[in-house]
């Protein structure tokens, strides 16, 4: 019995000086790992929120890096209109510009009062197709014979958020959500004009400050044709700095208050400097990564930003709810902001138009006739029946 019992009892007594000296020795690599763990949850909460912040922010950075690429590249600011002499090349970086027509962008601001935007009247050889849009691209009217000035030319007024003040007579008169009031403007050539005059056409637009109204002074434009001028957005670090200007210089909007909660965990918060650190700015820039993948495969996959337009052809359109095009594609319904469709389009396009075909309708084709992608080993050709059904002017 004593021998049996005795390799037990020194087994067991080898065991507790053991667990003795494991106990604390484990006790602290748990703690590790739970400081460990607690980062990693950190981090990945600030990669999935950057990535929700960078869909749901596609709008308005889009559009604000026209204002960036103005002052940087064009030496022009805020207020000044950037025209082309000719249609746009490939120095010219602009989500889904033609290049058979020229074009009038600017970026306006009605935070210093409110504005006013002259639109000419259709002249004998050419006319303007556009639309103003705000700070998130939300349509606010068409121009033209498709807009509301129906062709005869007209004083677009647009009143800061929360304007109290008066408004005059002879106005068609707008009170966009946000001060950012954008267009961009093709002046197309019509009975046989040319170039030369729809570009001079182009430069009758005028656009002032409505306490300037009785002497309105000279609009400047910018030639940005010989130029390189590169609207596009980037995704890098520049893509969060530009959405925290947004943030910056607009009102939040009450659909938008819960994600401001969220932006203000990843550093963008109204009224702070937007300072992030080397570990911050390694989870935006894996967040940005993700958001932009997600829209190449909404892009690229069937039936997601894209739907077939014909049952027996590739050709797709946005596929955008029908409910939005009539109302003017605010993106917002009773129960939700559409998030994600709105990102979908405006990753690859700009300024969709308050109403669609009016002044524009756009088909989209990523395949060929047998349903695979397009890719830039292969010869493709497009035919085009001779009789294009457009009014105006059509482009690919």
């Amino acid at each position: 019995m004593r021998k049996s019992l005795f390799p037990a009892t020194l087994c067991l007594a080898v065991m507790a000086v053991a667990l003795m000296w494991l106990m604390p020795q484990a006790g602290a690599q748990q703690e590790a790992e739970r400081r460990a763990q607690s980062r990693s949850i950190e981090y990945e909460m600030a990669v999935q929120r950057a990535c929700e912040a960078a869909i749901w922010g596609m709008p308005a950075v889009s559009v604000w890096d026209i204002t960036v690429s103005t002052r940087r590249d064009l030496g022009g600011d805020i207020g000044d209109i950037v025209y082309f002499t000719k249609p746009m090349n490939s120095r010219h970086g602009f989500l889904t510009a033609n290049d058979v027509t020229p074009y009038v962008v600017a970026s306006l601001t009605c935070k210093d009062g409110p504005l006013v935007v002259e639109i000419p009247p259709a002249a004998d050889k050419a006319s303007y197709f556009g639309t103003f849009v705000d700070a998130w691209q939300t349509p606010i009217a068409d121009v033209g014979p498709p807009g509301d000035d129906k062709g005869k030319g007209g004083k677009y007024l647009f009143l800061p958020p929360g304007y109290e003040g008066e408004v005059p007579d002879g106005y068609l008169v707008y009170r966009p959500n946000t001060y950012s009031v954008n267009f961009a403007f093709r002046p197309v050539s019509k009975n046989g004009g040319t170039l030369e005059e729809a570009v001079a056409y182009g430069k009758t637009l005028k656009t002032y400050k409505l306490s300037e109204a009785k002497n309105p002074p000279p609009t400047r434009f910018i030639d940005a044709y010989p130029k390189i001028w590169n609207t596009l957005p980037v995704y890098d670090m520049t893509f969060f700095q530009d959405l925290n200007a947004v943030v910056q210089n607009e009102p939040v909007l009450d659909r938008d208050k819960a994600m401001m909660g969220l932006l203000a965990s990843i550093g963008i918060e109204k009224g702070k400097l937007f300072q992030p650190d080397a570990e911050m700015t390694r989870a935006l820039k894996e967040g940005l990564r993700r958001a932009y993948a997600y829209l190449q495969n909404s892009f690229t996959t069937p039936a997601r930003a894209l739907a077939t337009y014909w049952n027996n052809r590739q050709w797709s359109v946005f596929n955008l709810p029908r409910e939005q095009a009539q109302a003017g594609f605010p993106f917002v319904t009773e129960d939700r902001v559409l998030i994600d469709e709105r990102a979908q389009y405006y990753f690859y396009g700009t300024y969709l138009p308050k109403i669609l075909g009016g002044g524009s309708f756009y088909l989209v084709g990523l395949r060929d006739k047998g349903g695979e992608l397009m890719d830039g080993t292969s010869t493709y050709r497009l035919r085009v029946p001779k009789d294009t059904p457009a009014k105006d002017f059509w482009s690919v």
